[in-house]
């Protein structure tokens, strides 16, 4: 380990920056196959981005380590930390769990990784194919319509739950449901947790005429 005393992570950092590896792309996307890719595109996955950083960091006093923050959306957490100041740097990646599994799970939890492992430490490959490797994953059978995929859409689909959880009747719902985008209207979380709002407000053996609220 370095003799090199470091005031802060940030100056620990700047010093591991400076003997950092190159990002290599070790693993290969065999989705991607074509003309001069008989195989697949190439890609860096967690365990190339570990292997470009761990010397550099521990050798300056930096650990890393990740927690998994539970919610409405769940977040892992990367924190950089230098030890001998107690000083850190944080990096939160919303997890987008293609399937509720443990495989989609996994698969969402290691890709939020390797995004905040570089994210911390500023490491990058030349050019980035892990956003084309995890597109690329066909669709499973049983696997609903996929949504929007952006940090975007998530957050109004998480306050879109909210308001509707708030609604105390049937008509402040229909005036959530309306106030709603179009492509907020659309995700299955959303409409999921309209009907299930829906019942619960709906009084049992009521007669609503048909049911002819606009929703």
């Amino acid at each position: 380990m370095s003799d090199t005393k470091h005031k802060n992570v940030y100056v620990a950092l700047a010093a591991a920056q400076m003997e950092m590896d190159p990002l290599t792309k070790g693993a290969i996307n065999p989705a991607f196959k074509g003309e001069g890719k008989p195989k697949g595109t190439r890609y860096a996955d967690l365990a190339d981005v570990v292997q470009a950083v761990r010397h550099a960091l521990n050798s300056n006093g930096l650990a890393w380590f990740h927690v998994l923050i539970p919610g409405d959306t769940h977040i892992m957490r990367t924190s950089l930390m230098h030890g001998e100041s107690e000083t850190r740097i944080d990096c939160d990646v919303p997890l987008i769990v293609a399937k509720n599994d443990m495989q989609g799970m996994k698969s969402a939890t290691t890709y939020a990784k390797r995004i905040g492992l570089e994210s911390v430490t500023g490491v990058a490959p030349e050019d980035d194919d892990g956003n084309a490797a995890a597109a690329a994953a066909p669709p499973r059978q049983d696997q609903r319509k996929p949504q929007p995929d952006n940090m975007a859409h998530d957050r109004a689909v998480v306050d879109a739950h909210a308001m509707i959880e708030s609604a105390d009747s049937l008509d402040d719902l229909a005036g959530v449901w309306r106030g709603l985008a179009v492509t907020v209207r659309a995700d299955v979380r959303v409409v999921d947790a309209k009907d299930k709002r829906k019942a619960e407000l709906t009084p049992k053996n009521a007669d609503l005429g048909g049911d002819d609220l606009p929703y």
